[in-house]
């Protein structure tokens, strides 16, 4: 039976980002999962967008999004100094437009939130969006300029933190976890796939949608997450048409959302949809020609472009859609997962927090509010599942 003091099921960018931080702090890691580098990340635009996606009631979990995007820029340069990679880290900051009267009521709400929330956005004019982005329709009737709000590339992200993992000795276990090892009512490792047992001193349960449906794990310690199907869109600029846009275009288009991100290499990230269609990750018709409808409305000539990818995935939600951080009632077992819409921005907060909970067993405090103990009842009995 091979052993480590850290098992992570999940290799997603949340368990691989902890596995990489808890190595750094001297912590023999190893990882289970049967794609290191997939899952969310390889559909995800990388908005690191904290300001422009304030939500009303979610003021504890922005906290936590600033100062992970406060992070970020010393995080990118660690991780490509670690893995050699570039990340496609861009500071080119967000633009979120009114194509309407109704979507601009409903961004000056936004933009009175911001202010409250002591946070730094500019309103501007239709015209003085247009004169930002000349591409934008002609019907734009003003929007937010968020300077703060930057993006990353979350599949170089990805492959960077699996070729950081490997270089700071993280075993990765190209494998499924099938079920949780208990031990003396303690979390002591898997079984793999095929039969393999691994051990260790510490389980963290970071297999995003799928973090609920290990097997093994006690009902009062599964976390409560769902799958919340997403479907994205890429299409490729050609060098006549650049510059397409300068920075991330976001809108509410009929009360649905849609975001437009350009990246350096001349793709065009479009998306997303929300839809609570449980594990279904099938591209439909109807997703696709909604993203084209609504980013048609507001940058026309993007029907022009080429289509080269159509994707559908499963961001995990939680209850509150915010994230579980730490320790479950199962001892020796931690979660890092219901990470909803901010995975990628939160990238960096959830490394630092994990691997300083796996060294020292201490949460710090800008993870406390995120205890995964804050579903659970008053008073929970442990009990192995027959």
């Amino acid at each position: 039976m091979r052993s480590s003091d850290v098992l992570v099921v999940g290799g997603g960018i949340i368990g691989l980002v902890t596995a990489w931080r808890a190595a750094r702090r001297g912590l023999r890691v190893a990882v289970a999962d049967p794609e290191p580098g997939g899952g969310a990340a390889r559909v995800a635009a990388g908005m690191l967008a904290a300001v422009t996606e304030l939500h009303y009631g979610e003021q504890t979990l922005l906290g936590l999004n600033l100062e992970s995007a406060r992070r970020y820029p010393d995080f990118v340069a660690e991780l490509e100094e670690a893995s050699g990679r570039d990340v496609g880290y861009r500071a080119c900051g967000t633009l979120a437009v009114a194509l309407d009267a109704d979507d601009r009521a409903h961004l000056r709400e936004l933009h009175a939130l911001q202010r409250q929330s002591g946070l730094e956005s500019e309103w501007l004019t239709g015209r003085d969006c247009r004169r930002l982005e000349p591409m934008l329709a002609p019907g734009v009737r003003g929007g937010l300029r968020v300077d703060g709000d930057h993006q990353v590339d979350p599949r170089r992200l990805a492959d960077a933190l699996v070729t950081a993992c490997e270089r700071a000795g993280v075993v990765l276990h190209r494998t499924r976890a099938e079920r949780l090892r208990v031990v003396r009512d303690r979390a002591a490792g898997a079984v793999l796939e095929g039969g393999a047992e691994l051990a260790a001193d510490q389980v963290v349960l970071a297999a995003g949608s799928l973090s609920g449906r290990l097997a093994g794990v006690p009902p009062a310690a599964l976390p409560p997450v769902r799958p919340v199907k997403g479907q994205v869109l890429r299409l490729r600029v050609p060098a006549a048409y650049a510059p397409f846009l300068s920075r991330t275009v976001r809108a509410v288009v009929r009360g649905s959302h849609v975001y437009l991100v350009p990246r350096a290499n001349g793709e065009l990230v479009v998306g997303a949809t929300s839809e609570e269609l449980g594990w279904d990750t099938t591209v439909t018709a109807g997703g696709v020609y909604e993203l084209l409808r609504d980013a048609h409305e507001l940058v026309p000539g993007i029907t022009e472009l080429p289509l080269t990818e159509t994707r559908a995935g499963l961001r995990p939600g939680s209850p509150d859609n915010a994230p579980l951080l730490g320790p479950t009632a199962l001892p020796g077992l931690s979660l890092a997962t219901g990470h909803y819409r901010n995975g990628v921005l939160l990238t960096p907060v959830t490394g630092d927090v994990m691997a300083h909970y796996l060294v020292s067993g201490e949460l710090p405090p800008e993870a406390r509010p995120f205890t995964p103990r804050r579903f659970a009842p008053s008073a929970v009995r442990l009990e192995q599942p027959a």
